[in-house]
């Protein structure tokens, strides 16, 4: 009877709330795996290098796809320095993600080093890494099979040039297509038409030549008789200018006819009487003609021309031979003309290229500023400075990362007894004077203790130096500078008055004093240059974008 019971209890069950309860059973797991905490772990190639030689340091992130992860980030690492940091897998697996970062980690220093614990921030939650320890080995030499040299001499470096060969190969291109078009145009002897080639030709066979092109002429047939009798009348009055040397366009008839009588009476003339009247003739019927309105047959007019072309003749038959003398006037007379064409082709020429110059310089001053195009025409220090071949290097240890117009020249400082007490190594490179119109310098100062710079008196020793080299009236600020790669200094920077004191001429100063440094070791970057002056400031901007310091001695 009790077992009967039993079952009789587990039959009156409800059923909804036995699906209830088996539902729940199911989505238990699925709700324990979406709030699982993420999974960090961490992995090292190796534990121990040689100097110079490179770790890879893995960290995985194994978390929810929706979860917002940040990795370490700079040099987070140290002692060891960060070379890079590689982006690895991203794996997607359903609602979850594997993401891997790989950091190239390096030490130039032998000995045993702790890498602290990293902090991995997943949903701005913190977990930290494990730490680990690194041997960094010397490198092995053997002198007695290397053999051991002198550090060789700082050598001088010739400029590169490439640049001013460009600008000469652009101003020689430039000479070039506009010698080539003043040629084209004006020094060239172009293929003469047919007008000039007429125009060359000597008095009498220009003349024979137009009257046998008005004789083919349309003059007669269209009734042209006006425009017929002015060409025909134009083409003797102008051979006898250049043939007989009379003043023929200008004057009348009569005019015309009394000079011809007087050369005939002089025997500079040999033309008879019947000819000189047969020319007036024509002349009259030709005013008639232009000025009366008269219209001759077209066979008086056919006439008119062959009475002209027979007086062209006899005129030219009647003139004497030219003497010798006079055959040379007449050359020099040509070679003189020909120069005179030569140079108004010249000036023509020269007038042109000036005049290309001038609009080119007023384009330039409209487009660039005057004090641009003036710059680059006349030169200006820190102008080539910027526009120069830029150089990027690293300057002592720890080593100063700089791009700077030029290298940067190591110096020998001299220091104080007391001061070398205290140092244990200073390294020094500059370029330019404090003095002048630009200078950047830098140095790297490693001390004998393991204490945190004096950046204070370190500071205030350089502008003591300042105000020795003739700087007065300085303005000091400061401010916090973060490098390239985010390590954070202090930006010490003003103004000053540098008075010279051997012309006593005054001009505004500014700097930059840039210092960094940690346990046992300070850096330092200084620039000055003048104020107001536009390619100094680029250049400066340049120089501390491109910045960047070790922060491990």
């Amino acid at each position: 009877m009790q077992v009967e019971n039993s079952k009789l209890k587990i039959q009156n069950v409800p059923t909804p709330f036995v699906l209830m309860t088996l539902l729940c059973l199911f989505l238990l797991p699925n709700i324990g795996f979406s709030q699982t905490e993420p999974k960090i772990s961490t992995e090292v190639d190796t534990l121990s290098i040689k100097i110079g030689e490179q770790i890879h340091y893995k960290i995985t992130v194994e978390t929810d796809s929706t979860n917002v992860v940040h990795f370490p980030e700079g040099q987070s690492f140290s002692p060891l320095e960060t070379v890079e940091a590689i982006i690895g897998d991203t794996i997607k697996n359903k609602n979850r993600v594997t993401l891997q970062r790989i950091y190239a980690l390096t030490q130039f220093d032998s000995g045993a080093y702790t890498v602290p614990p990293q902090i991995v921030t997943v949903n701005e939650k913190q977990f930290f890494t494990d730490s680990f320890r690194i041997k960094v080995a010397d490198v092995a030499v053997d002198t007695t099979k290397q053999k051991m040299y002198d550090i060789k001499p700082l050598i001088q470096v010739e400029r590169s040039r490439a640049k001013l060969l460009k600008i000469v190969l652009w101003v020689l291109l430039g000479l070039i297509i506009v010698g080539g078009l003043v040629y084209w145009f004006f020094l060239r002897k172009k293929p003469l038409t047919e007008e000039e080639k007429v125009a060359l030709l000597p008095p009498y066979d220009r003349a024979l030549l137009e009257l046998k092109n008005l004789e083919n002429s349309k003059y007669l047939i269209q009734d042209q008789y006006k425009e017929y009798y002015s060409e025909l009348t134009d083409i003797v009055r102008s051979y006898l200018e250049d043939e007989v040397h009379v003043t023929a366009m200008e004057s009348t008839t009569g005019q015309l006819i009394a000079k011809l009588e007087l050369l005939k009476d002089a025997g500079e003339l040999k033309l008879d009487d019947d000819t000189i009247k047969q020319f007036q003739q024509i002349l009259e019927t030709a005013d008639l003609v232009k000025f009366a309105k008269s219209k001759p047959a077209t066979s008086v007019a056919e006439q008119d021309r062959k009475l002209v072309e027979h007086i062209v003749v006899k005129t030219h038959e009647a003139i004497p031979e030219p003497t010798e003398e006079e055959l040379l006037r007449n050359e020099e007379y040509l070679d003189e003309l020909a120069k005179k064409k030569q140079r108004k082709r010249i000036y023509w020429a020269a007038a042109i290229f000036i005049g290309i110059l001038f609009l080119g310089g007023v384009f330039s001053v409209v487009y660039f500023g005057f004090k641009q195009v003036k710059d680059t025409v006349f030169g200006y220090p820190t102008k080539e400075l910027l526009e120069n071949e830029w150089v990027s290097s690293s300057y002592g240890f720890p080593p100063i990362e700089l791009e700077t117009p030029d290298v940067l020249v190591r110096q020998e400082v001299e220091l104080p007894k007391e001061t070398q007490e205290l140092i244990k190594e200073l390294q020094a490179f500059s370029y330019g004077s404090y003095v002048g119109i630009f200078s950047v310098s830098a140095s790297s100062v490693t001390y004998k203790e393991q204490s945190d710079p004096d950046f204070e008196t370190a500071v205030g020793s350089v502008l003591t130096g300042f105000e020795q080299l003739g700087l007065k009236n300085i303005i000091t600020k400061q401010e916090e500078f973060t490098t390239t790669s985010g390590v954070k200094g202090i930006k010490t920077y003003g103004t000053g008055t540098f008075e010279n004191p051997t012309t006593g001429d005054s001009k505004r100063a500014k700097y930059n004093i840039l210092s960094f440094g940690g346990k046992g070791f300070m850096q330092q970057v200084i620039i000055t240059w003048e104020e107001g002056d536009e390619y100094a400031e680029q250049i400066v901007d340049r120089i501390l974008n491109s910045l960047d310091v070790k922060t491990q001695a």
